[in-house]
């Protein structure tokens, strides 16, 4: 696969040639907060490609609300309490790219790939979408992916790397698809570019993260604490269960399922839900096995960090983004409650 490079000046042309075949997603400013926004051909409006996105996105493969299916009811007429129900699945999946997102929110869908391989909503609009990802030149001091295995320039769920350089962006294509959107005329070739898009990749971003903190131990460590009730209720005192964390997630993926009816029709709606709140495990007797946050908390943490890397091989489901450290309004960090629960659980075995 052969590198291309795109100078500044000339992106927004490329970008805008994409979205003739694609709906294209870009970040840009959206009162305060960097979205990502269907690009309209010609559009003047700039793109914010400097900082992290404070909205990762998910939304372009798995909805934040989604009709699944259409149905309506139909009385007979000569046995009215004989009802026909009508069932239409509504798929709507559209080529998409998602262009300048990071590669920890690429590196996200591999862990909803887990587990929605078979959903044939999420795989539709998965095989449809493209990411080209682009490497961060810096990290802020909630970033921490490289915990979790991975770094500034990692590939893994990304379509495109581009990488950035003084004039331009050098786009390396990973796979297939990724390469089968870099035919324009507009791009050249980067054998001139490469070498300084190499140096890019090792240096800069990945150094101002430091050392990585072991977390191997986390798995263990997690569930060696799951009944010490004490420990999760000093290190959630402060949360105050708003939910900010699992929507700006790129790896949380859970759902609620609604029926929604006007007369005789209706559709059934998936929407985010949010394991946070009191109501996500509230069952219909009246019993809440989660009744209260720091239930609530230890499930989030012992989720991504022990349970899902349980099932799969050692994955964490974290890509280390940290949005839910910036955006949280009373900064919870789970980098601290991961490096808690490893130092507690050693300390009680080492006591025992």
């Amino acid at each position: 696969m052969n590198s291309k490079y795109i100078p500044a000046d000339k992106l927004t042309a490329w970008l805008d040639g994409l979205a003739a075949d694609n709906r294209v997603l870009v970040p840009v400013v959206e009162n305060g907060s960097i979205v990502f926004r269907p690009r309209e051909a010609g559009s003047d409006t700039p793109l914010e490609l400097e900082k992290q996105a404070t909205v990762p996105p998910k939304n372009a493969v798995f909805p934040a609300s989604e009709p699944l299916l259409t149905f309506s009811y139909q009385k007979h007429e000569d046995e009215p309490e004989k009802v026909d129900v009508s069932v239409q699945p509504t798929i709507n999946a559209q080529p998409t790219v998602v262009f300048g997102c990071r590669p920890c929110d690429a590196r996200g869908f591999t862990i909803f790939d887990n587990v929605y391989g078979a959903d044939i909503y999420y795989e539709s609009r998965r095989e449809k979408t493209a990411f080209i990802s682009q490497v961060c030149k810096e990290t802020a001091n909630t970033c921490f992916c490289h915990w979790t295995g991975e770094g500034p320039a990692d590939s893994r769920g990304s379509d495109v790397l581009a990488v950035p350089v003084d004039a331009g962006y050098v786009l390396e294509p990973v796979t297939e698809k990724g390469e089968g959107l870099l035919t324009s005329s507009l791009l050249a070739d980067a054998s001139k570019e490469q070498q300084d898009a190499a140096a890019q990749m090792k240096k800069d971003a990945r150094e101002q993260l430091g050392e990585a903190v072991d977390v191997s131990e986390a798995r263990g460590a997690l569930l060696a604490l799951f009944d010490n009730m004490e420990f999760w209720e000093d290190v959630s005192a402060k949360c105050i269960s708003c939910g900010a964390c699992t929507y700006l997630c790129p790896t949380c993926y859970c759902f609620n399922i609604t029926d929604e009816t006007c007369g005789s029709q209706g559709h059934r709606v998936r929407s985010w839900d949010n394991c946070m709140s009191y109501l996500f495990t509230l069952e219909g007797s009246g019993h809440n096995p989660r009744p209260t946050k720091a239930h609530r908390l230890k499930n989030r943490v012992g989720h991504k960090f022990s349970y899902y890397p349980g099932l799969h091989d050692g994955l964490i489901a974290c890509c280390g983004c940290g949005r839910c450290i910036k955006s949280c309004p009373v900064s919870v960090d789970i980098r601290e409650i991961v490096q808690r629960a490893i130092e507690t659980a050693a300390a009680e075995t080492k006591a025992s």
